[in-house]
C-alpha cells in the first residue's frame, strides 16, 4: 500500500509541476504575444505618423511651388516704364502686379524718382525697402560710381560691367546700408547719371528680367 501511494503521489507531483510549467508557458507566451502587440502598434503608429507628416510636407511644398507659378502668372503681361523725355527717355518692362509712385517728375528739372513695389508703394525713406528705385539725377556718372568705392572696398557691395541696349554701365550687388541689400546698376545719360536700384534679393529676379528690358531714347 504504501508504494502504491507513493507512486500516486509522485504521480500527482509530476503532473502538478507539468501543469504549472505548461501555465507559467503559457503566461510568458501571452506577455510576448501582448508586448510584441504593443509594440507592432508602437510602430505603427510611429511609420503612419511619419507617413502623415511626409504627405503634409509635399503637400505643402506642392501649394508652394503652385502658389509661386500663380505669383509669376499674375506678373504677366508686363507694363512699361517710361521716364522723361528730358532725361533720356530710359523705359523697361515691368510686372504688371507693381504699383509706380513718382516722388520727384523734374518737370522743373532737378533729380527724377520713381518707386515700384508690388501692390502698393509704402512711404519714402532712405531705410525703405521697394521693389524698385529709379532715381536720374544732375550728378557726373564717374562721381556717381566712385561714391560706393568705400562699400565696394569693404566688401560689402560687389562691383561689374553691364550694358543695357548698347549702353555700358556698373552693376553693384550686396549691402548698401544695413535695411538695404540688393542689386543696382547705373548708366550714364547725357549729363547725368541714371541708377535702378532694386533694396531686397527677394526681387532679384524681377531686376535681372527688367534690366534686359532697358532702352534709352538719348
Amino acid at each position: 500500500m504504501n508504494m502504491v501511494s507513493n507512486r500516486q503521489s509522485g504521480s500527482a507531483k509530476a503532473w502538478m509541476i507539468s501543469t504549472i510549467g505548461l501555465i507559467v508557458a503559457l503566461l510568458i507566451s501571452i506577455i510576448l504575444a501582448i508586448w510584441f502587440y504593443i509594440n507592432y502598434v508602437e510602430q505603427k503608429t510611429d511609420v503612419d505618423a511619419k507617413i502623415d507628416d511626409a504627405v503634409a510636407t509635399a503637400k505643402k511644398e506642392q501649394a508652394d511651388v503652385d502658389e509661386e507659378k500663380f505669383l509669376e502668372r499674375e506678373k504677366e503681361p508686363k507694363r512699361q516704364f517710361v521716364g522723361p523725355d528730358d532725361y533720356g527717355r530710359v523705359s523697361f518692362n515691368y510686372p504688371k502686379t507693381w504699383s509706380v509712385f513718382v516722388n520727384k517728375d523734374a518737370s522743373s528739372g532737378g533729380t527724377y524718382e520713381a518707386y515700384l513695389n508690388p501692390v502698393t508703394v509704402p512711404p519714402v525713406s532712405s531705410t525703405q525697402q521697394f521693389a524698385l528705385r529709379v532715381v536720374i539725377e544732375e550728378k557726373d556718372y564717374d562721381k556717381a560710381v566712385t561714391s560706393y568705392d568705400s562699400l565696394v572696398k569693404k566688401g560689402d557691395l560687389k562691383s561689374s560691367s553691364v550694358k543695357a541696349d548698347g549702353v555700358s554701365g556698373t552693376r553693384l550687388d550686396g549691402s548698401f546700408s544695413k535695411d538695404i541689400r540688393g542689386s543696382a546698376v547705373l548708366f550714364k545719360i547725357r549729363d547725368k547719371t541714371l541708377t535702378i536700384r532694386s533694396d531686397a534679393n527677394t526681387f532679384k529676379n524681377d531686376f535681372n528680367a527688367l534690366i534686359t528690358t532697358i532702352k534709352f531714347n538719348q
